[in-house]
């Protein structure tokens, strides 16, 4: 049975060792610098919990030692420490990060590095790069590719329309970091919050607008291939107004401590949620101009005994199935892997990636 250490053990990091613990093929130790919220963790699988401030590297390479992984579900700012670790240790790789920075200093590791190391393993990006990279393969050469991800409330009742059902320090950073994307054949960066449009989808209607991080990867490997190429994140109408006024007009993006408190003591969180996902590729086919289209919606659902919001479920079921392939051998098993590097079919196959799967529509 194969050792694996979760940090981090907030909403999706306990979900991670859920799944991974209920399976029964793997030995699961969740780590966090927090005894409390380590008791406070919902498992129903036989998971080790450990007490381990992660910013302590003697510490962190200790609980490393022997492990065939370590998966990453703590806060942006302390991937690259565990990334670090895990090179020393010649352990196994994959986070979730949105952080730009940080996986540019996950690539540099992997270079010289005799484990793999799987970046950006969520929903998106992950997920969402997978799915593009298997639209965008079915065209002869292309014109777009646009993505839209959000995590929504299934009944908003708040003037944001939203609830908290991820990271609160992650979203901040996605609305705040710029973002990257290929306009018109070039690779750009744009603000964050901007570019604002509005689309429905089964009847609803739904803004989105750009966020940070959502790319991954895919701007280096479609520059050249591709005139547009972008991410936004999908919300309720409404969402954006209040966000760039807390942000820009009360200067909130410069005091991210006091606006993560006032989202945290003003959204109540829920796990009636639904993850959306929406993405368009667009290019030439036989000679004629075509589009494709790939449309899910997914919904909460019980893990064990626990019952989790679709943000969870979707998220750690991502990062769950990339595991399992690089352990069955379907994967390198050193260097640098990208999300686009890895099969949609071959993802949706994976017991853990079936989680998109049972809702899938394309």
């Amino acid at each position: 049975m194969r050792r694996i250490v979760v940090a981090g053990s907030g909403k999706i990091g306990s979900t991670i060792a859920d799944i991974l613990a209920v399976s029964g093929d793997y030995s699961v130790t969740v780590i966090d610098h927090s005894a409390e919220q380590l008791d406070s963790a919902e498992l129903s699988g036989a998971v080790i919990r450990r007490e381990v401030d992660i910013r302590d590297e003697e510490a962190l390479d200790a609980v490393l030692t022997g492990a065939f992984a370590v998966l990453s579900a703590a806060p942006f700012n302390l991937t690259t420490r565990i990334a670090e670790a895990a090179a020393r240790a010649n352990v196994h790789f994959l986070d979730l990060t949105e952080d730009v920075a940080s996986t540019r200093r996950v690539r540099d590791l992997a270079a010289s590095a005799e484990s793999a190391f799987i970046p950006q393993c969520g929903l998106a990006p992950g997920f969402i790069s997978i799915v593009a990279n298997d639209l965008a393969k079915q065209f002869d050469t292309l014109d777009s590719i646009r993505m839209r991800v959000g995590a929504l409330p299934q009944y908003p009742s708040n003037a944001l329309n939203y609830n908290l059902t991820w990271s609160t320090d992650g979203v901040i950073n996605e609305y705040c970091e710029p973002c990257e994307a290929i306009v018109d054949g070039h690779r750009v960066e744009m603000p964050a919050m901007e570019e604002r449009e509005e689309f429905s989808l089964d009847g609803v209607t739904y803004e989105a607008f750009n966020t940070s991080g959502g790319l991954g990867s895919l701007c280096e490997t479609y520059m050249g291939k591709v005139r547009t190429l972008n991410y936004r994140t999908i919300r309720y109408p409404g969402h954006a107004a209040i966000m760039k006024a807390l942000l820009n007009d009360l200067g909130l993006r410069h005091r991210r401590e006091v606006l993560k408190d006032i989202l945290e003591n003003a959204l109540p969180a829920t796990v009636q949620d639904v993850v959306v996902i929406f993405v368009t590729v667009s290019g030439k086919r036989h000679g004629h101009l075509v589009q494709d289209t790939y449309a899910n919606k997914i919904y909460s659902r019980r893990v064990g005994a626990q019952l989790r919001s679709a943000i969870q479920v979707t998220t750690a079921s991502a990062i769950c199935a990339v595991l399992d392939m690089l352990a069955k051998g379907e994967l390198p098993q050193r260097g640098f892997i990208r999300q686009e590097d890895i099969g949609l079919e071959a993802f949706l196959a994976n017991r853990f990636g079936g989680a998109y799967a049972q809702a899938a529509g394309r």
